[in-house]
């Protein structure tokens, strides 16, 4: 078993794998404080929701160490000011917000305490995150792996391996697990453009891992659809709606409709802190949309002409209608979503 960490914290900073750089060289991205967290975020050097709120956590808790020598009412107004950075540094990924919302109760709820240890009950709170996350992942590759056919043909969509958590994945959690059960399956990779996550980080995770593979453009998984020739697509999410409605890497919509028009099971997974229950349906999901050199330029090379418009969602909706089951920590949640999802997310409350 490939060990992969994309994100530690040792020594008063915060390493993380730089994904800019995969597959051609694994480098380390260091953050010294919370403004270069706040950039490895925004800049995608760290990806996939449950990395990121893990990341905005330790965001937090160099900030908490730069300001901890302030007196109280100026540590408490930096610490926020700090924490509405971090909270903006990307629209879409729930686990963002849920991770600073953790770390400002706890600015909040111990007004009383010093500066250092407030820092050190950040601390606390972030590893803790950072543990959680880890056991979570192994926790849904299991539940997953019991839909798993034995010798199944799985298809995922961008990366959601230990690149994008604190540890093992979630959909590609389910694939490993699968793999380390002597399963006998076999993963076809969307490339998932337009920054190739799926060809730079999930075909690299495979490799490490020696899954067999293959790696495809975007535009061939309808036609394996439709061929027969996929038995199962796992995905992950960036943030799920109250009625099971899911924001994920573009082009998860466009698979779900081929997924229910051709009967391909069609599963998410994720950990209940991507559920956003205050969100009824996928209209109220921000979308982000990215920078037009990300579709005219791929590693600085010009492809498009220039002075052509673009549009360049990093996201889109898949509809519940269209999602099989959603794999979380707590088990397998199956339509109708919404009553069940309230009920999840009130006992993770």
């Amino acid at each position: 078993m490939a060990k992969i960490q994309a994100l530690q914290f040792e020594n008063g900073m915060l390493r993380l794998i730089d994904q800019r750089k995969l597959p051609v060289e694994a480098v380390d991205f260091i953050c010294r404080d919370y403004r270069e967290v706040e950039f490895a975020i925004r800049d995608m050097v760290v990806r996939g929701a449950p990395a990121i709120g893990a990341t905005a956590a330790y965001g937090a808790v160099l900030a908490a160490m730069e300001f901890q020598t302030q007196e109280g009412p100026q540590f408490h107004q930096k610490m926020h000011e700090a924490l509405d950075v971090l909270n903006r540094s990307r629209p879409t990924a729930v686990n963002l917000m849920w991770a600073v919302a953790r770390m400002r109760k706890i600015l909040i709820g111990n007004e009383d305490n010093t500066p250092v240890q407030i820092s050190e009950l950040m601390k606390s709170e972030a590893d803790r995150i950072y543990r959680d996350d880890v056991d979570t992942c192994k926790q849904m590759g299991e539940h997953g792996n019991g839909i798993v056919p034995q010798g199944a043909v799985i298809l995922t969509h961008c990366n959601t391996g230990s690149l994008a958590t604190a540890g093992y994945g979630t959909a590609l959690g389910v694939v490993k697990e699968a793999h380390y059960q002597g399963k006998d399956i076999f993963v076809y990779a969307d490339e998932t453009r337009p920054r190739l996550q799926g060809a730079r980080l999930t075909a690299w995770e495979l490799v490490q891992e020696k899954i067999p593979a293959k790696l495809i453009p975007d535009s061939v998984a309808a036609t394996l659809i439709r061929d027969g020739k996929i038995d199962l697509i796992l995905v992950g999410a960036d943030r799920i709606a109250r009625n099971g409605d899911t924001a994920n890497k573009i082009g998860t919509f466009m698979l779900s409709v081929l997924a229910r028009t051709y009967n391909v099971p069609f599963y998410v997974v994720a950990p209940v802190s991507t559920i956003d229950p205050e969100t009824p349906d996928g209209s109220g999901i921000d979308i982000e949309e990215r920078d037009a050199e990300e579709v005219t330029r791929i590693d600085g090379v010009q492809i498009a002409p220039e002075g052509m418009d673009v549009f360049n969602p990093a996201f889109d909706v898949t509809p519940h209608e269209n999602i099989t089951g959603i794999i979380t920590e707590k088990g397998i949640l199956k339509a109708p979503f919404e009553g069940k999802i309230v009920e999840l997310t009130r006992d993770n409350d």
